[in-house]
């Protein structure tokens, strides 16, 4: 928030028992780790600190010798002008050493920094005459959230829709959020132990708690979902909730959001769709439960988007089993998975699809692909050679696996919708607060009618946006599955294709606004720089640009069908 940014917050009641990701195994890329790490905390100085006025603060000025003051605190950085990034002359300067560095040192510092016990224990007291830093009241930044969220003046959301956000924002902000920018950068996989804690938050379950029949299932095995919210209360915008959550919750982390939850997201739902009890009862509960992974292994090297040209094949094996041989390439979360919900083309029966087991991996490899954004979502080039999958093992019925990739689509995009704009509204928080926060010329940025410009071209457009999605959300709430798919394919493509597209502006815009730091992978602009590498995923990825679009319109004419429309 505006307030969080300028003046750090408080130390929050709860926080995780954990303080930077620890980076294990090999091969040059870590798993995600919680363990051995604490949360943010309030930089303050230490018990029996020591008060000092300015005039003293003023007297340490030099090298070796050199305090400064930041927000009412003072710190000795006699020696550390080895250690700043910066080098010693900007702290040798005379507008900051032995004075108040306040102003410059968060137009060029993220509040956060100061929040690191590296940094912490730089701090030797408190200037005096000034209160030690009071609790500050969450600000609302203009367009950082959606108007029904923080204003709760809404026609779509009751009480059970913001007692769940709180509690998926609770569980983001304390487990998650401080660890992300260290594992999206060291590409650290998912571990077995923050699995485990995203299934025992009911994170898992609340990606799936929308498929028919679930309820059920929670009931029997004791899964809750978060904010005490039952299965039979769960609606789409509960579904809406858990996607803008998780993907505000990584802060600008795209590749780690997708590490933690993609393959679960599209892999279970055709499991639970389709799979027969005995199958849901042994694959789909652990995978809830954050004990096992699933993913969704449809696209190929030679089939992207047209999914009829698949060329892995299923062919029969002794005892009614089926071997499965073939590839399949830009699997995200490949390189965890337990499992794989596969398509593949069978000679009789047409494409079926087929849940194939890891095992030993002698069947089934995976290598990792290097993308434009982090490795953290293990994203997959997976090699099927004579995997065997058992009878039981086949989803729904031989020849509807095109069918039961098509039925998952449109939830697919829909919430690729949600999640993009959620993400674009974090770049505009973010250019808001440095509007606000840099002075060129003199002026904050936000003082320059062409940034103004700019910044209201962005809002625009990700409002635009919502209201849209809002709309087609409580449209999908009276709707059966196959009435969504029949009556809002089209429009879920047509706001798919319009959403990427404000992403492009969102991306152009935010990257002038903070200049060189938007296209540097550290400090102010981090942010910015990761969205500009990974907008494009969501113009591609579950149908291109130019195919939405195409579609949306085709769909528009199936429905005018033969009726004149004259002017």
């Amino acid at each position: 928030t505006l307030a969080q940014e300028v003046n750090p917050p408080p130390p929050p009641t709860r926080r995780s028992a954990s303080c930077c990701p620890q980076r294990v195994g090999g091969g040059g890329r870590g798993r995600m780790s919680t363990a051995g790490a604490s949360g943010p905390t309030v930089p303050a100085a230490p018990a029996g600190a020591r008060t000092f006025t300015a005039e003293e603060v003023a007297a340490h000025r030099r090298e070796g010798d050199l305090w400064v003051i930041i927000d009412g605190q003072v710190y000795d950085l006699s020696r550390f002008g080895a250690l700043h990034p910066g080098g010693l002359p900007p702290l040798l300067d005379p507008t900051v050493a032995g004075g108040d560095a306040t102003e410059l040192f968060y137009s060029l510092h993220r509040a956060s920094v100061l929040q690191e016990p590296r940094y912490k224990r730089l701090c030797i007291g408190t200037l005096a005459g000034v209160a030690p830093p009071a609790k500050q009241r969450e600000a609302h930044v203009p367009y950082g959230e959606a108007m029904g969220t923080w204003r709760k003046f809404s026609p779509y959301y009751n009480e059970s829709h913001h007692k769940f956000r709180a509690a998926l924002r609770e569980f983001m902000d304390t487990e998650i959020k401080p660890h992300c920018k260290d594992w999206d950068d060291n590409g650290d996989l998912p571990t077995k132990e923050v699995d485990e804690k995203l299934g025992r938050a009911g994170i898992f379950a609340a990606l799936v708690a929308g498929e028919e029949g679930v309820g059920e299932l929670f009931e029997k095995h004791g899964i809750a979902l978060p904010g005490g919210l039952r299965a039979e209360e769960f609606d789409y915008f509960h579904g809406l909730i858990v996607s803008e959550e998780l993907r505000r919750g990584v802060n600008g982390c795209y590749g780690v959001s997708d590490g933690l939850i993609g393959g679960v997201a599209i892999g279970l739902p055709p499991l639970l769709k389709f799979g027969t009890p005995e199958m849901i009862e042994k694959y789909a509960v652990p995978c809830i439960r954050g004990e096992r992974r699933i993913c969704l292994a449809i696209s190929e090297p030679y089939a992207g988007s047209d999914v009829q040209q698949i060329r892995t094949t299923a062919t029969p094996a002794p005892g009614g089993a089926w071997r499965v041989d073939g590839v399949k390439k830009w699997i995200t979360g490949g390189m965890v998975a337990d499992y794989f919900t596969t398509l593949a083309r069978t000679e009789k029966h047409g494409p079926a699809m087929l849940l194939v087991e890891r095992g030993d991996g002698s069947t089934v490899s995976t290598k990792p692909i290097k993308t434009s954004y982090s490795p953290a979502a293990g994203t997959s080039y997976v090699t099927m050679h004579g995997a065997t999958v058992p009878p039981e093992n086949v989803i729904g019925r031989l020849g509807q696996g095109f069918y039961q990739t098509m039925a998952n689509f449109n939830f697919e995009r829909w919430g690729m919708i949600v999640s993009g704009n959620r993400h674009a509204r974090l770049v505009v928080e973010e250019c808001m607060k440095w509007a606000l926060t840099r002075k060129v010329f003199g002026k904050t940025l936000m003082q320059q009618p062409v940034i103004r410009y700019k910044m209201a071209e962005m809002a625009a457009a990700v409002e635009s946006i919502h209201s849209m999605l809002e709309d087609l959300t409580f449209q999908m709430c009276k709707m059966t599955p196959d009435e969504i798919n029949r009556h809002l394919a089209g429009p879920i493509a047509l706001l798919k294709y319009k959403q990427t597209r404000v992403a492009t502006q969102v991306s152009d815009n935010a990257c002038q606004i903070f200049g060189g730091r938007a296209i540097t992978g550290t400090g102010m602009g981090y942010v910015i720089e990761k969205f500009q590498r990974s907008f494009k995923f969501q113009a591609i990825l579950g149908g291109s640009e130019e195919i939405m679009a195409d579609f949306a319109m085709r769909q528009a004419m199936r429905n005018v069908g033969d009726m004149p429309a004259r002017l």
